[in-house]
């Protein structure tokens, strides 16, 4: 397994998410930091973008995920955004953080944060 990582760096989206009524009308801030876990060596010898995970395609499939599928727990938003990370064969381990800014009085966000591996259930 390899120490080597991808970060992704708040990438804040809107969507519904949440199980009280009013988080159900309309889309709010969802944050979002993932670190992808994967051996780069074969990237930094090649200078090929196939051979390492593409986190453009990766990060657009999360965009598209968060916008269309109206999660109620931030939990199983997690859970899906760690299984499309692992679908990219090269990506071994993920660690994602999801969070809702401003969910709690008083507190700047809420979230979750789980680390998910290859061959291990997303949920």
């Amino acid at each position: 397994m390899s120490d080597d990582r991808i970060e992704i760096r708040d990438l804040l989206l809107r969507g519904i998410l949440g199980i009280n009524p009013e988080e159900r009308e309309k889309a709010q801030d969802i944050l979002i930091n993932l670190t992808l876990f994967a051996d780069l060596r074969p990237a930094g010898r090649s200078d090929d973008i196939a051979d390492t995970p593409n986190y453009r395609t990766i990060t657009k499939r999360i965009i598209e995920h968060v916008e269309r599928v109206g999660r109620y727990t931030v939990e199983a938003l997690a859970a899906d955004i760690a299984e499309l990370c692992l679908a990219d064969p090269r990506v071994e381990r993920v660690q994602v953080r999801v969070e809702k800014p401003g969910a709690l009085r008083f507190a700047r966000s809420v979230g979750v944060e789980i680390q998910r591996r290859r061959g291990q259930p997303a949920a």
